[in-house]
């Protein structure tokens, strides 16, 4: 069982089932100054898309009665000689289920070419119209909940990622150069062309609104290693992370905050680490001023791509009952211990051991290889 805070330990689990349900009720009602909301015509219900499909069918089949009931003198019934108005609607059904007995043909040319060039269509049309509502209705949705339960059952130790926008789809990037496996990011956003693209890179793609409970237990939050949410609006970001705190105690959250005065909110939240890009962004620029090399250095170690690596990690076994600066061809910079942080500037005599993590800038290749996940 991962740890956390203990000031998340002591929050009670109701509060945040509370202020999430007024929260949602807010969104809902939110009006004037919120964002337009385009309103889409809901799909329609099995039983009015069923009668739909069955009245083109009708209209399909009135069709080739009228016209086979108007050519009808270029049909022959070779049992009693006469072509009646029941034997039209006879020929029609038979014709277009493809069932031709033979007892009823047609025998003038114009017969068969609106038999060639005009039934032919219809007849497979209409097949296509059975054979699409059969997959629509039945089978599409045996092979939806398939997929669902199999992701559900598969699914334990991933990340989910809230959000496959800019800075999602870096985050995404990055976690498959330090190793994810692409099956084991689950990607969740209300935009269908973002969750195609995720799809497309290998994730497994989850459309629907990151804060819907249902989704999110389908996303397997409760069995998550980590959850990152970068749904670009800081009061979506407050419901999504209460909505996956309230599911997923135990789960690491992430969160992308646009603006300060929003950080503490999200953090009491519950998210466990905040990242602010404009914040991180204003501090480069305004260091860039005045320095060179700051901003591609401090790039270059927060890239997987970089020549050099910032990360935190367990130690090595070569470097256990080590002094922290003696270690070859890393530098450490932080040792992390009993919930303390050691800065090795401040204890240059501090010893490694085996239950630290370090931060540390690493050159070594070793360190770019792709690994196992982190635990």
């Amino acid at each position: 069982m991962r740890e956390r805070r203990s000031g998340s330990d002591q929050r009670d689990p109701m509060v945040y089932g509370r202020v999430r349900r007024t929260l949602h009720r807010l969104r809902s009602q939110r009006g004037g100054t919120a964002s337009p909301i385009l309103i889409q015509r809901q799909p329609a219900a099995p039983e009015v898309l069923l009668a739909m499909r069955l009245g083109l069918v009708l209209l399909l089949l009135t069709a080739v009665f009228t016209v086979f009931l108007l050519d009808r003198s270029g049909l022959q019934d070779n049992v009693d000689g006469n072509v009646s108005v029941t034997d039209v609607l006879y020929f029609t059904m038979i014709t277009v289920t493809t069932v031709g007995y033979g007892d009823i043909i047609p025998v003038s040319d114009q017969a068969r070419l609106i038999d060639a060039f005009f039934v032919t269509p219809v007849r497979i049309f209409v097949w296509f119209i059975f054979l699409g509502t059969a997959y629509q209705l039945i089978i599409q949705r045996l092979i939806e909940e398939w997929r669902m339960t199999r992701l559900q059952r598969d699914l334990q130790d991933h990340v989910v990622l809230c959000g496959y926008g800019h800075s999602g789809s870096i985050a995404a990037g990055e976690l498959l150069l330090r190793g994810w496996e692409p099956e084991k990011v689950v990607v969740v956003d209300s935009r269908r062309e973002e969750v195609q693209r995720a799809a497309d890179q290998g994730f497994v793609g989850l459309h629907g609104d990151a804060s819907s409970e249902e989704l999110l237990r389908v996303a397997g939050v409760a069995r998550a290693h980590s959850v990152i949410v970068s749904v670009g609006r800081d009061d979506t970001t407050v419901l999504v992370v209460l909505t996956v705190r309230d599911l997923a105690r135990h789960a690491r959250i992430i969160a992308r905050v646009n603006e300060q005065e929003n950080i503490r909110l999200v953090r009491s939240s519950g998210a466990d680490v905040i990242v602010s890009p404009p914040r991180f962004g204003g501090v480069l620029m305004a260091d860039a001023v005045e320095s060179h090399g700051t901003v591609d250095f401090v790039t270059e170690l927060m890239s997987f791509r970089g020549d050099y690596q910032l990360q935190e990690r367990a130690p090595l076994p070569q470097e256990i009952g080590r002094a922290a600066r003696d270690v070859e061809g890393t530098v450490v910079l932080e040792v992390r211990r009993g919930g303390r942080r050691i800065g090795c500037w401040v204890d240059k005599s501090i010893v490694i051991e085996a239950a630290d993590r370090l931060l540390v800038i690493d050159s070594d290749a070793l360190f770019k290889a792709p690994s196992q996940a982190p635990a």
